[in-house]
């Protein structure tokens, strides 16, 4: 029977299972009605394309390369959209996140090597958010660096306040952060008077960014922290959230509203990319500051050159916005990644901390080594390495949504597994010739 249907295991428990079908959404309902209760998840999976990661590679790229990067951010946003509509459709077809998929497909060998892959990436990412948050508290409070690293192993205890109530709670939250980075940003773009045309220009690509070392490093950070795995796991886990008919009509009801949900949400968050990008681009590659790698110097020059006081401190608040709900996503992401491989349930406080844990290792050590500097090129490394893990989540995503077997009516069609593969393919392909440069420089 099991073979028949795809799969080598039975499903055990469900995803995320204290808020697995919490909110009902009756067939009954207008169309309108629907698309609002399926709205959210999409903007949680969206945090991930806006977190303290984006800024290090969209800060690097712009100062340094002016707007010539923003066709990889659009270039990333779109295959950010693909694949996030197909690990909707994981979810919402097989009632299986991709943790669990892969559990059920694969050897148990495998599975466990994609597990500590994932565990990998996600160590990453919180990397990413610890050293974010850290540098925020150091620019708006003067916190040194390393208590503001200490101070991020706290932030678990808030995040699981948060969880004992409603799932939609966690989602106004998500998007309330998500309006206060938006608006710092677009405040800063209206004072820096970017170049509309050489913007435009920005969003063709060039064979420059396969050729120049530097532009590639940076491209595959972009593409690092855009497209990001953990967002993969996430968002197969999350549409489970809402509990809909149980046939192939709701089904293809509730993928129709979910793609809409995370279609909107990402491009919300490719604005905000690309908005950080192009200010970097107008405010300092404009004026010959082509080495902003930290985020410090970026403050530290935003408003000297816009001439507006405020737009430094502006920069830290949506810095520490975009730390903040990055953790609440990665707390998520943890659970399910560790739940869905390995079909345990630890006390969520002790999970997460043991995810901080290891993340905040070689923070503290670069923080007292290198001090500012070290921690600006973590940050980046962290979404390389975040780029990295990417195929070894994106492949078995393509593999299962193309499976008739497993996916029925619901498998892709044969221009979507086109499209998927050439998306994967292209990740292959960076990330080799990223390591082929890196070996022989």
């Amino acid at each position: 029977m099991l073979e028949s249907s795809g799969w080598k295991r039975s499903r055990t428990t469900p995803s995320l299972r204290e808020s697995h079908q919490t909110i009902p959404v009756p067939s009954h309902w207008p169309w309108w009605r629907k698309m609002l209760a399926f709205a959210g998840p999409g903007y949680l999976v969206a945090v991930g394309y806006m977190d303290p990661g984006n800024w290090a590679t969209d800060l690097a790229g712009g100062s340094a390369f002016g707007y010539s990067l923003l066709s990889i951010i659009l270039i990333s946003n779109l295959l950010a959209i693909l694949l996030q509509s197909l690990a909707g459709r994981l979810g919402i077809v097989t009632g299986r996140d991709l943790a669990q998929a892969c559990r059920d497909h694969y050897s148990y060998k495998t599975a466990m090597v994609l597990w500590v892959l994932s565990e990998i990436a996600i160590c990453a990412t919180d990397l990413a958010e610890i050293i974010g948050s850290a540098i925020a508290l150091n620019l708006l409070f003067n916190l040194p660096l390393i208590w503001g690293v200490f101070i991020t192993v706290f932030d678990v205890f808030i995040i699981m306040y948060f969880q004992k109530f409603n799932f939609r709670i966690i989602e106004s939250i998500i998007v309330i952060l998500m309006l206060i980075i938006a608006g710092c940003f677009w405040f800063e773009i209206f004072y820096s008077k970017p170049d509309f045309g050489q913007i435009l220009k920005g969003f063709v690509p060039t064979s420059e960014i396969l050729r120049n070392p530097e532009m590639l490093y940076i491209s595959i950070g972009i593409v690092g922290a855009t497209v990001m795995p953990h967002n993969l796991y996430l968002h197969s886990s999350i549409v489970q959230t809402r509990k809909y008919p149980d046939t192939n009509l709701g089904k293809r009801e509730a993928i129709k509203f979910v793609n809409i949900d995370s279609t909107v949400a990402l491009t919300f968050a490719f604005l905000i990319n690309a908005a950080i990008l192009i200010m970097a681009a107008a405010v300092f590659h404009r004026n010959g500051h082509t080495n902003i790698a930290e985020i410090q110097d970026a403050y530290k020059l935003l408003s000297p050159q816009l001439d507006i006081p405020i737009a430094s401190t502006l920069f830290a608040i949506a810095l520490l916005a975009a730390g903040q709900n990055s953790t609440i996503t990665g707390t998520l992401s943890s659970q399910i990644v560790m739940e869905g491989f390995l079909d345990i349930r630890l006390r969520p406080w002790l999970r997460r901390l043991i995810t901080r844990s290891i993340a905040i290792i070689p923070a503290i050590i670069c923080v007292l080594l290198y001090g500012e500097s070290g921690i600006a090129h973590l940050l980046i490394f962290s979404q390389v390495i975040l780029s990295l893990q990417l195929g070894f989540a994106v492949i078995p995503l393509v593999i299962f949504t193309g499976d008739r077997k497993k996916m029925g009516e619901f498998v892709n069609s044969l221009w979507i597994k086109w499209l998927a593969w050439l998306g994967a393919g292209l990740i292959v392909i960076l990330n080799i010739k990223y390591l082929i440069d890196f070996v022989w420089s």
